[in-house]
C-alpha cells in the first residue's frame, strides 16, 4: 500500500542551513567538468582526487578498489588498487547483439574480472577498469551507440521499463516513453562528450541556460524513474522517485498513473531515514508525460533538502512538505491537472523464465542469471559457490553471433533473448543449455532471490551479498523442503549495506549488511511489492539467519491460510507489524 496523500499546515518548502559540501562541488564543477581531464593525465595515482572522485559519478562511474587485497597492499605501502565501475545508460534495458559483442570483448580485454554484471537498474556494469583504459571504455561504448551519461550522481538515472515482450505493441510504446523520458531529463552539459569523446568545447553565452531542468547545482540527491505495465511489477516501482504506470484501453496506451516518492535507502541507527513507498498522484494522458516528468524533477530540485544529504531524496521532501503540496506544485509547473487514478493491479513481480510466444509471431527466451554475473565460472574464482561448468559469458557470446533479434535486460538481473525467429529457436536453446544458461533444476526459491554486488568491489559494503547469496539459497532450499515447502518460495534479498541497491526493503525477507557476517533481518513485504518490511532481528550472524528462517518457515507451513504468501503471513501472525506509513511505522520509536 502506498502512503496516503498528506496535507501539512505551513510546510517547510526550503530547508535552511549550511549546505552539504556536494552542493559546493557541483556549483564549482563547471557543469560536471571539474578537473577530470587533468586527473586522467596524472599517472602518480590510479585514482581520482578531490572533487573528481564524486564528479565522475555523473559520468556513470564509481571509483572502487579490490577490498580483498587492500590490507596486503597497505602492508606493502601501496595505495589501494584503484579502478572504476561503469554503469551504462540503457533505458528500458534493450541492447542489440552488435552492442553485446562489443561489451563482451571489452570485458575480456580491459576489466579485472572479465565479467559483465547485469544490475537491478536494468543495465550492465563493467567492474575493475584501470585508469589508462577508462577513456577507451567510453569510446568503445560510443562506437556502438551507447554511453554512461547520468547513470550515477545527483541526476535522473537509467529509466526502467517493464520487460515484457509478449504484449509487444504496448511494451514497445512504453519503451519509447522510457527512452523519451531519459533523453528529456538528461544533463544538457557537453562535459561527457568533451572529456571522453574529445569533442571540442563550444562556449555558452552569459545568458544561456545550460541546464533548464536540472539546474546549475543539479538535484539534491539521486533520482530514479520507471515505466511499468501492470499486472507485473517487475521493476519494483516503489523503489523509485517517479513512476509511470501504463494504462491501456483495447491494448493501446492512453496514459499513465503517476506515482511519486518511493525509495529504499536508509542509514543504520538514524531513525530520520527510512524506506518509503510512492504516493499515487493520479492519472495523466500520455501527451503530458514529459511535462509532468520535468515538473516533478524541478519541484524536487527546488524543494529537496540540500543541507542534509541523508534526507535529500524525494521521499523525504514529500513527508516534509506534504504530498498534497508537492502534487499541487507539479500541476502548476506542468500546466496539467491530475485526474483520478485509473484502476490497475499488480498481481506479481519478478521474471517469467523459459520460452514464451509473442503476439508478433516471434519467440522470447528469459534466462535466469544468478546475481546477474555473466562470467565463465569454470575459468574464474570470483565466486566459489558458483564454480562449476557454467560458461555463461561464452554462451551469451555465441547466441549474440547468430541471434537476429535483440537482448532485453531485466530489473531483476536476468536477460531475455527477444524476437527469436521460430526457425532459430532450437539452435538458441541448444547454445543456452550447452553453456549452462538454462538449468531445469533451478528452484523457485533461487529465482526469487537477489543480491547486490557488495564485496570485493563496492566501497560501501559492510557485509557480503553476491558471494553470500548462492550458498544461502542452497540452505534455504533445504529448509523449505524439510518443512514441506519444496515448491514454494520467499522473496529473499541480500544487500551489503543499507543503501538499497539489491532492493531488500521490498523483500519478504530482507537481509541488510551490518558488519562482516552480520545482517539486520527485515520481514513482511508483499508479492506485489507495495509494502516495505519491518525490522525483525538486528545484527544476526549467518547461522542465526538460517535458524530464524527455519523457525519462521515451519510456522508458515503449519499456520498459513490456504496459499497465503510468507510476507502476508508474518504480518497476520503478529510476527512483525505492518508498515503502512513509513515515517510513522518503520521505526519503533
Amino acid at each position: 500500500m502506498s502512503n496516503d496523500l498528506t496535507k501539512i499546515e505551513n510546510p517547510v518548502l526550503i530547508v535552511e542551513g549550511k549546505q552539504a559540501d556536494n552542493e559546493r562541488l557541483k556549483a564549482e564543477s563547471d557543469f560536471l567538468r571539474g578537473t577530470i581531464v587533468e586527473d586522467l593525465q596524472d599517472r602518480m595515482t590510479g585514482g581520482f582526487t578531490a572533487d573528481n572522485f564524486q564528479l565522475i559519478r555523473t559520468h556513470g562511474m564509481y571509483q572502487q578498489d579490490d577490498r580483498d587485497i587492500r590490507a596486503e597492499r597497505q602492508k606493502q605501502k601501496l595505495e589501494p588498487l584503484h579502478n572504476v565501475m561503469l554503469r551504462a545508460r540503457l533505458p528500458g534495458g534493450i541492447i542489440s547483439t552488435d552492442q553485446w559483442l562489443a561489451i563482451d570483448k571489452f570485458a575480456d580485454d580491459y576489466t579485472s574480472y572479465g565479467s559483465i554484471r547485469l544490475t537491478t537498474r536494468q543495465t550492465f556494469q563493467f567492474h575493475g577498469v584501470l585508469k589508462p583504459n577508462i577513456k577507451l571504455m567510453h569510446q568503445t561504448l560510443n562506437s556502438v551507440g551507447l554511453d554512461s551519461i547520468a547513470t550515477a550522481g545527483d541526476v535522473n538515472r537509467n529509466v526502467l521499463c517493464t520487460s515484457n515482450p509478449v504484449e509487444s505493441e504496448l511494451h514497445q510504446e512504453a519503451y519509447e516513453w522510457a527512452t523519451k523520458i531519459s533523453e528529456h531529463l538528461l544533463p544538457k552539459t557537453r562535459a561527457y562528450a568533451e572529456i571522453w569523446l574529445d569533442e571540442e568545447r563550444v562556449e555558452t553565452t552569459e545568458d544561456e541556460e545550460v541546464e533548464p531542468i536540472l539546474g546549475s547545482n543539479y538535484l539534491p540527491r539521486k533520482f530514479k524513474t520507471t515505466v511499468v505495465i501492470p499486472p507485473n511489477n517487475d521493476i519494483d516501482l516503489h523503489a523509485n522517485d517517479l513512476n509511470f504506470v501504463a494504462i491501456s484501453e483495447g491494448g493501446k496506451l492512453i496514459g499513465f498513473n503517476v506515482l511519486v516518492g518511493g525509495g529504499l535507502a536508509m542509514t543504520h541507527g538514524d531513525n530520520a531515514t527510512y524506506p518509503r513507498c510512492a504516493d499515487d498522484f493520479g492519472f495523466i494522458s500520455k501527451e503530458h508525460t514529459l511535462a509532468v516528468a520535468a515538473a516533478v524533477v524541478t519541484t524536487q530540485r527546488d524543494w529537496g533538502n540540500r543541507v542534509n544529504r541523508k534526507n535529500a531524496k524525494t521521499k523525504y521532501t514529500l513527508d516534509r512538505v506534504g504530498a498534497d503540496a508537492f502534487r499541487a506544485e507539479v500541476e502548476a509547473r506542468a500546466g496539467v491537472e491530475f485526474s483520478d487514478s485509473r484502476p490497475y493491479e499488480f498481481t506479481h513481480r519478478g521474471d517469467s523464465f523459459g520460452w514464451v510466444a509473442g503476439i508478433d509471431g516471434k519467440e522470447h527466451l528469459t534466462l535466469f542469471i544468478e546475481n546477474g554475473r555473466i562470467l565463465d565460472f569454470e575459468k574464474a574464482d570470483f565466486d566459489g559457490a558458483n564454480s562449476g561448468s557454467k560458461a555463461l559469458k561464452t554462451g551469451m557470446l555465441e547466441i549474440a553471433k547468430i541471434h537476429q533479434g535483440d537482448f532485453r535486460l531485466t530489473a531483476n538481473q536476468n536477460l531475455i533473448v527477444a524476437g527469436v525467429e521460430p526457425k532459430d529457436k532450437d539452435a538458441i536453446e541448444k547454445l543456452a543449455r550447452d553453456h549452462g544458461l538454462i538449468n531445469d533444476g533451478v528452484s523457485n526459491q533461487r529465482k526469487s532471490s537477489m543480491a547486490c554486488v557488495a564485496f570485493p568491489t563496492c566501497p560501501l559494503a559492510m557485509a557480503e551479498a553476491e558471494r553470500y547469496l548462492p550458498g544461502l539459497v542452497d540452505d534455504v532450499e533445504t529448509i523449505l523442503a524439510k518443512n514441506g515447502l519444496k515448491d514454494e518460495s520467499i522473496i529473499l534479498r541480500v544487500t551489503g549495506c543499507p543503501n538499497g541497491c539489491g532492493r531488500a526493503m521490498l523483500a519478504e525477507i530482507g537481509l541488510v549488511g551490518k558488519g562482516p557476517g552480520k545482517y539486520n533481518m527485515y520481514l513482511g513485504s508483499d508479492l506485489a511489492g507495495s509494502r516495505v518490511p519491518k525490522l525483525y532481528k538486528e545484527n544476526v550472524d549467518e547461522a542465526g539467519v538460517l535458524t530464524e528462517i527455519d523457525q519462521l518457515s515451519a510456522r508458515w507451513a503449519a499456520e498459513r491460510n490456504n496459499a497465503e504468501a510468507f510476507g502476508d503471513f508474518v504480518i497476520r501472525a503478529g510476527i512483525v507489524d505492518e508498515v503502512k506509513i513509513s515515517v510513522r511505522d518503520f521505526h519503533d520509536d
